[in-house]
């Protein structure tokens, strides 16, 4: 095949590793076509939940339900075949034995587990291997698995919704509702693609919000995140839903709080760092890390002005999703809060990677500058 034909099977490789968001994390969105050498499609797939199928398995469970053979064929995959044991058999091997001639792949996998070795099975086994068609769409779709396997910290989104002039509620708190109705189906849909929601105590004591996925389909609910020095979570919240997982992070020991909030289900994990005895604050930087080890590959953060001003101000934010509203609030409270800057050129710089109109709403998203190389 050309490269030009490599290019096209891997798009659409990577069409089908984008339907596996929200559903397989936290392990990495992939896809895979089987390909024969006169172009026809055998058979084809995305990772499935956890503890299912990869995406190659998917594919050639397809091909043989289609009752095609696949020897000989091309396997076009967004990332490198796994070579280990996990929840599931090492996919190189699958496709080893399946008789699969040649596999184009857009870039390695990071996870030190893998990295490489499965290129190097297939090839010591007699199967051509090309890597590099795709491979920044294969690792944007799959940024924060990459991060969490690089940085050892997961991929931090934080969505904002405000008004034209950056407001996101009046002094008195009233916010409900300065977008529209389908930026807040949009917002879900981002959501849904997190392995967690993460937002603060205050928050959580002036709205009562739920935080769950509930205006789009989706087959997993996010873990949901209290950043609560103190434990002042209301064991009554209505964040409490069943069957999720809610993980409080804080500062002081309580153990009669600690009792009611776990009573409801929630973890309660402290990571106590900085603050003063009056004013405790929770480890930021330590709470992403633990995120990680708990296989968090996206946190989305839904939080007031405070907290985003604490997770900026730390440096811990990769990517800004921003809903504007056509309207203008004057006095009000802001997106985040930190500074003052010395000088402009302290400002945290951005870079724009897309804007579009959700209903009557612009849609931004914007990346911190150089968060992205690693």
């Amino acid at each position: 095949m050309t490269a030009e034909g490599d290019t096209l099977w891997i798009q659409r490789a990577l069409e089908l590793a984008g339907q596996a968001v929200g559903i397989s994390e936290p392990n990495p969105r992939v896809g895979c076509i089987l390909v024969s050498a006169t172009g026809q499609v055998l058979g084809s797939g995305s990772t499935q939940r956890q503890g299912g199928p990869h995406a190659e398995i998917v594919a050639l469970r397809d091909a043989a339900a289609r009752g095609h053979a696949t020897r000989g064929a091309t396997a076009f995959v967004t990332l490198e075949p796994c070579s280990h044991h996990g929840r599931t058999g090492p996919c190189c091997d699958a496709l080893i034995a399946a008789g699969i001639g040649r596999v184009v792949a857009s870039i390695a996998d990071p996870n030190p587990l893998v990295s490489g070795r499965g290129f190097a099975r297939m090839r010591a086994a007699g199967v051509a291997v090309d890597v590099g068609t795709g491979a920044l769409l294969a690792r944007e779709c799959n940024m924060g698995f990459f991060s969490r396997m690089i940085r050892k910290s997961p991929w931090v989104r934080m969505k904002v919704a405000a008004s034209l002039d950056g407001r996101t509620a009046l002094d008195s708190g009233e916010s409900q509702w300065i977008t529209s109705d389908a930026a807040r189906s949009d917002g879900h849909a981002w959501r849904a693609r997190a392995g967690a929601v993460l937002t603060g105590i205050g928050t959580v004591l002036a709205d009562d919000p739920r935080l769950d996925v509930r205006r789009v389909p989706c087959s997993r609910q996010p873990t949901l995140v209290v950043v609560d020095s103190r434990l002042e979570t209301p064991p009554d919240a209505k964040l409490f839903l069943p069957g999720r997982t809610v993980l409080i992070y804080a500062a002081v020991r309580d153990a009669g709080r600690e009792q009611a909030l776990a009573s409801r289900g929630a973890e309660i994990v402290y990571k106590p760092g900085g603050g003063s005895s009056d004013s405790p604050k929770v480890d930021l930087q330590a709470m992403l890390a633990d995120l990680a080890l708990r296989e968090t590959n996206e946190v989305h953060v839904e939080a007031g002005y405070k907290l985003n001003g604490s997770l900026l101000r730390e440096g811990l934010v990769d990517e800004l999703l921003v809903y504007l509203a056509p309207t203008l609030i004057g006095q009000g409270r802001p997106m985040a809060q930190f500074g003052p800057l010395a000088s402009l050129q302290d400002s945290l710089k951005l870079e724009f990677l897309s804007t579009a109109m959700v209903g009557p709403d612009l849609r931004l998203v914007a990346r911190i500058a150089a968060r992205a190389n690693f």
